[in-house]
């Protein structure tokens, strides 16, 4: 069997009953199994997004500017805990987290900084951040801005995908509905405004994360996804074409090599049945999805570490072969602390290496027709379907979410995982066979000292002292006016709070006025 539960024969066979034309395709056709692109990674390669973000926005700064010397095609933002979660640095809740698993940012100031000499228009961005994406886009547009950049020019994907969070990875802040509010707002300005950059990354990759196997990430996600679309359509402002194509998705490749194509190959499918069938699509980029990843994460472990560089080669490949757009390769080093610069070199290095040396990139799909991916793709698009389907009965995402029945099932599944693994039924080189007594490698984390909290922090004191009190208090009136009265976009008078500097924490605590916060149901 797959990981995710999928019998396998020892060998197959033609399928008699196999349509090319309607399952498969050619590269670039509906429904896009093979491929959204006719030329593949022929004439343009996927995106090499490293993760990155610690500390100050200055030593942040300083990491982006290496990556990007050193090969990397496009940036991803790592944010601090009190950054996702709404809380200033100088916040008691903030104690000990200032800058520790990402990058702080209390104001455009820090935004500012980040990018410093790093040209917006020319550099594709996205920012890992959901509670208060929102929030962070308007400091970045700002940002952007004031570098004299266009900014229908910008370019990137802020994750902005709330209702995952709720099921497997925690950063909410305020209740499900009014949330998914805020991220339709993004949606809408992003339309009008920004064309070329995605406003959400609809994210199973912390599905993953949190236990969920292939079947179930790719199912939550597609089923997040369609909440997305029928919030926005209700609102009667947007037609599905009129903000489609800038929808995104976000996913983890684990170990099992074709158990991964075949997801991916299976999700676009699957996508694009949707976008056509249920909201009517006629623009074939809505139908297409357009999918980063995460080569890493939880398939990583810290017993000989030094194996977690072939399981990212393996991932990388796989995520390649089952044709995503951008791929972020994990460091060896991420299960002990931040990775260091020469293991994030050779983690963008492994991506290099696939993209140049190998081949994989000469042929669209080349996989496409293997009796075994064909037949694994459609049982995986059988069993995505079942989970989706189940979900639709339950009464949709947003009350699985509310009620704990998706985080019951991931949390099944993750119990499943760990007993297989105890077990030896699930086999990891090293964890559970092939153990030796190695001691752990000498690791030299990065960690936030008191000096650079300090910087941090007297940052934030400059900015509150230096901007207009004035000012501040108007744009936050008006906001918590228009939250209370749900009249309108909130985006612009996001945009408006960060040109005055007001700060993540000071917004944050506005909308937890009006919409109170969220607690998370018991699940047993």
């Amino acid at each position: 069997m797959t990981p995710s539960g999928i019998p396998l024969a020892p060998f197959y066979t033609p399928d008699a009953h196999f349509d090319y034309d309607s399952e498969l395709g050619n590269p670039g056709q509906f429904p896009y199994t093979r491929s959204n692109f006719a030329t593949g990674y022929r004439e343009r390669l996927w995106t090499f997004r490293q993760y990155s973000g610690f500390g100050t926005a200055e030593e942040s700064n300083e990491r982006y500017k290496y990556l990007l010397s050193q090969g990397a095609t496009g940036l991803s933002v790592a944010l601090d805990l009190p950054t996702q979660c709404g809380y200033d640095s100088n916040d008691i809740e903030a104690e000990g987290e200032v800058g520790r698993v990402g990058v702080a940012i209390d104001s455009i100031r820090d935004m500012e900084i980040l990018f410093n000499g790093i040209p917006l228009d020319r550099v594709s961005v996205s920012f890992t951040i959901n509670g208060t994406a929102a929030i962070i886009l308007a400091f970045y547009i700002v940002a952007a801005e004031r570098q004299g950049i266009e900014i229908s020019r910008l370019r990137g994907t802020i994750q902005n995908d709330i209702l995952k969070e709720y099921a497997s990875r925690g950063t909410w802040i305020w209740p499900p509905r009014p949330s998914i509010g805020l991220t339709s707002d993004t949606i809408e300005y992003c339309a009008t405004n920004i064309p070329l950059f995605n406003a959400i990354s609809v994210a199973g990759a912390h599905f993953r994360d949190a236990g969920a196997n292939a079947i179930q990430e790719m199912a939550f996600t597609l089923s997040d996804a369609i909440t997305y679309c029928e919030d926005l359509i209700s609102r009667g402002h947007l037609k599905i074409d009129d903000f489609a194509p800038q929808l995104s998705f976000f996913f983890y490749t684990h170990g099992d090599f074709f158990e991964e194509i075949a997801k991916y190959r299976a999700g676009r499918r699957i996508w694009a049945r949707i976008a056509r069938e249920r909201f009517g699509a006629a623009n074939d980029k809505s139908c297409m999805l357009r999918a980063g990843c995460v080569c890493g994460g939880a398939s990583l472990y810290s017993r000989q570490p030094m194996n977690n560089l072939i399981r990212v080669a393996y991932e990388n490949m796989a995520s390649v072969l089952g044709g995503v757009q951008s791929i972020f390769t994990a460091a060896w080093d991420e299960p002990f602390a931040l990775p260091t610069q020469e293991s994030t070199t050779l983690a963008l290095r492994t991506q290099q290496i696939l993209a140049y040396e190998t081949g994989v990139a000469k042929v669209v799909d080349p996989l496409g027709g293997s009796y075994f991916i064909e037949e694994l793709t459609d049982a995986m698009e059988e069993k995505i379907v079942e989970v989706m389907d189940d979900i639709e009965r339950y009464g949709g995402m947003v009350r699985a979410v509310e009620e704990g029945y998706v985080q019951q099932l991931i949390s099944q599944e993750a119990y499943r995982f760990q007993q297989q693994l105890e077990m030896g039924e699930r086999q990891v080189v090293g964890v559970n066979m092939f153990v030796t007594d190695d001691p752990s490698p000498d690791i030299h984390g990065y960690a936030m000292d008191e000096k650079r909290t300090s910087i941090q922090l007297e940052r934030l004191i400059d900015v509150k002292s230096s901007r207009n009190d004035a000012k501040v208090r108007q744009c936050l009136d008006s906001l918590a006016k228009a939250a209370t009265e749900q009249s309108a976009n909130l985006m612009p008078l996001l945009l408006e709070c960060a040109r005055e500097y007001c700060t993540v924490g000071e917004i944050t605590s506005v909308l937890k006025g009006i919409w109170g916060e969220y607690s998370q149901p018991v699940v047993f």
